[in-house]
């Protein structure tokens, strides 16, 4: 195969038009044409990558989330299996590996040390170091250590996280990091023991203070955590040491794009070409030793073609000579997947989400910031009926509850403010990290009815107005992903989430990847496990009473 375009050389930093010659899927010759772009061409470059996601959270296994995703020219991802790890341990991570093999796309998973996250939370499946080293010596395919989220553990010397990192190290793999607000010689310490980057930042100081302690930064834009605006400003010096992710992509986005909407917003803000390139598409595989061809002779032939350079339309995605999507069509094949899940608790009752009021003349309640994973908490007066605390609907303060999925255990109650949800309630087994259901909502008998739609289909997104329309997502994969076509239930997510806003008055641009990262312990501020409430500044539990 033989294609003519204007090759974008990344790390020579030129543009000439060019013949790139083909042969069994590799690069075998570039032929320079014309010193120089040629006008009216379209232009060929390295695909783009996504260094830090979840595919989990796009609610797609990996065939349908690579069947999404080549048609925005990504060609590969490094992808902790954090999420479905915490639900079926290895055996989750494995299913992640054989899924991926189905399908051409470069799919680097990590072995994810903090399974748990925290010992403060229910998960359905302990990672050990053993584990580690099983993963790492049994599966070539698992290609670094997926992020080191139990940042204080590392920083107090915890045997168990120091094991595993000196496990990833013996192997000479890539270490990630995750240790938001670490600044400082705090931040120095954490990059010492070992983690090499970090996708949590969100302020460009912090970012600073991780860079000069000799770490890389990945900058995040996904469907909660909105960071680019906040940190492109790192591009300008520092772009050899910066990558781009998304790190939680909804489908319903990913549909729409994914990397290459970072590269046009960073192409619009004024930013050298080479240099967004190089975060887009080279230092990912460079860091990760990833097996993706950068359109170098030998390589293997992964690229794209865009229409031009200034609004960079993907025309084509090749993976290995073949062509996988053009003009906005995947050609990958859509592989439906067997489910495997656990899911082990019974429907509730109404006086489950009760909550006696102890002679609280004020509450802890935690404050939803839009678009960002971490909290804030505010000290609110609290509205009794009956005895019970419940929700404020009047002052948007709702309640937010988290139910054990893995056995049948009391319920853990708080309240929750700026998510604004009227008259219903949501609720999620998409909950990081341990999966367990988590809900908000308007009362206890909206809070029951949702979480109990989820616990039938065990596993789901669902929205329920009183006295009116319902709404579920199945997703029966680990309770955590659907197994259906990606396009599909890009579709029913984006119902599920017009509802939420546009009936239950919700006032998030996500409100399910919100709700999902509320039990989210590792991430400050004050957040929602299925053992109590818990204040992630202190890192311990904290009472729903403020004395």
């Amino acid at each position: 195969m033989r294609i003519q375009a204007n090759y974008i050389n990344i790390l020579e930093r030129e543009i000439n038009f060019s013949q790139i010659n083909i042969e069994n899927g590799k690069i075998e010759s570039i032929v320079t044409l014309q010193s120089g772009e040629k006008s009216g061409e379209f232009y060929i470059l390295p695909g783009f990558v996504d260094a830090h996601v979840h595919v989990e959270s796009s609610l797609l296994c990996p065939a349908q989330f690579a069947r999404m995703a080549v048609v925005h020219g990504t060609v590969g991802t490094v992808s902790d299996p954090h999420e479905i790890a915490n639900v079926l341990g290895i055996k989750g991570i494995v299913f992640m590996l054989e899924n991926a093999a189905k399908v051409p796309f470069h799919f680097c998973f990590g072995a994810s040390p903090c399974v748990p996250a925290t010992n403060f939370e229910t998960a359905g499946a302990k990672i050990s170091p053993a584990d580690i080293q099983f993963l790492f010596e049994n599966y070539p395919q698992i290609g670094y250590l997926a992020e080191v989220m139990n940042f204080p553990g590392v920083l107090n010397n915890d045997p168990d996280m120091l094991e595993k990192i000196a496990i990833a190290q013996s192997f000479k793999k890539p270490i990630d990091g995750h240790a938001p607000g670490l600044r400082g010689e705090l931040a120095k310490k954490y990059a010492k023991a070992g983690p090499q980057t970090d996708h949590e930042c969100y302020s460009l100081a912090e970012a600073q203070d991780k860079l000069e302690a000799g770490m890389k930064i990945i900058i995040r834009e996904g469907s909660a955590a909105k960071n680019f605006e906040e940190l492109i400003p790192l591009m300008g010096d520092n772009y050899e040491n910066i990558m781009f992710c998304s790190d939680d992509k909804h489908p319903d986005e990913l549909a729409i794009g994914h990397i290459n909407l970072l590269v046009k917003r960073a192409q619009n803000k004024g930013f050298d070409l080479f240099n967004i390139l190089q975060v887009a598409c080279i230092n990912p595989v460079k860091h990760y030793n990833l097996p993706i061809g950068l359109l170098e002779i030998g390589d293997p032939a992964d690229f794209i073609l865009v229409e031009n350079l200034q609004d960079f339309n993907i025309l084509a995605t090749y993976l290995g000579g073949e062509k996988v999507a053009e003009k906005g069509a995947s050609y990958i094949e859509s592989i439906e997947a067997e489910p495997v899940n656990f899911f082990n608790c019974t429907q509730k009752s109404v006086i489950d989400f009760q909550l006696k009021n102890e002679n609280h003349s004020k509450i802890k309640v935690i404050e939803v910031i839009d678009s960002q994973l971490i909290t804030s908490k505010s000290i609110e007066y609290p509205k009794i009926e009956n005895g019970n605390l419940v929700a404020n609907e009047s002052e948007d303060i709702l309640k937010i509850v988290v139910v054990n999925r893995y056995s049948d255990q009391p319920i853990a109650i708080a309240f929750i403010k700026n998510f604004g949800i009227k008259n219903g309630a949501i609720a999620s087994s998409v909950a990081h990290d341990s999966h367990n259901i988590i809900a908000v909502g308007s009362s206890d008998e909206a809070l029951c009815e949702a979480v109990n739609l989820v616990i039938y289909e065990k596993g789901g997104l669902s929205a329920i107005q009183v006295n009116g329309e319902k709404k579920c997502l199945q997703l029966p994969m680990a309770g955590i992903m659907s197994v259906k076509d990606g396009y599909w239930v890009a579709q029913k997510y984006t119902e599920i989430d017009q509802f939420s806003k546009n009936i239950l008055k919700s006032t998030l641009k996500s409100p399910f990847m919100s709700l999902s990262f509320m039990a989210l312990l590792v991430i400050p501020s004050l957040k929602l496990s299925d053992k109590g409430l818990f204040d992630g500044d202190k890192f311990e539990f904290t009472s729903i009473g403020e004395f």
